[in-house]
């Protein structure tokens, strides 16, 4: 009996991965596309959906927790002690604009919470940033004068809106990183002026 039930099991985990997908890829798109259109996206019916998920709500939340896995595992792998702060803060945001290009869904209205809750889930992946901002600074390479807090707020804002750059088709995805990239270095990089 174990067989069939365990069948079930795996059939059901596909049809939630192809609904999440869908909705990762389709929300990116269009953000305000509703539970059949996801559905139609992901080639089930709009009752699959809600097996799944009971409401958009619930989706949304499966998706944000999706992508947040993908993207800590990413920021965590970065080792961003190795090499100088400088350095370092090229493979951030390398990595970062990586994250971007593969879930443009993170620049859409589709994900975006209260402010609160906003700043607390880019808390999740700017800790590491903040750690190597203050190892720049200690080390006489990054700007001291503005806040660690004001440097990460301005490198967020910039990667936004490289990002929307691209989805409203006024730069290539690469000229929009490189863009990024000068930016946030120049908000970090100690000057002599």
């Amino acid at each position: 009996m174990s067989g069939p039930r365990r069948r079930r099991r795996a059939d059901a985990e596909r049809s939630s991965a192809v609904v999440l997908r869908a909705a990762i890829d389709l929300l990116a798109r269009r953000p305000q596309a509703s539970m059949e259109d996801i559905a139609a996206a992901a080639g089930v019916a709009r009752q699959t959906v809600y097996a799944h998920y009971s409401s958009r709500d619930r989706l949304l939340t499966a998706v944000v927790e999706h992508v947040m896995a993908d993207v800590m595992a990413v920021f965590d792998s970065l080792d961003l002690d190795r090499g100088s702060p400088v350095d370092s803060l090229r493979r951030w945001l390398d990595a970062a604009w990586r994250v971007l290009a593969r879930y443009p869904i993170l620049l859409t209205d589709a994900v975006v919470a209260p402010p609160a809750d906003e700043y607390r889930r880019h808390l999740r992946i700017t800790g590491h940033l903040v750690e190597l901002l203050e190892r720049g600074r200690r080390s006489g390479e990054f700007d001291k004068r503005p806040p660690v807090t004001w440097q990460v707020s301005a490198i967020v804002g910039l990667g936004h809106a490289a990002g929307q750059e691209v989805a409203a088709g006024r730069m290539p995805m690469q000229d929009a990183g490189a863009a990024f990239r000068r930016g946030a270095l120049r908000v970090c990089v100690r000057s002599d002026d």
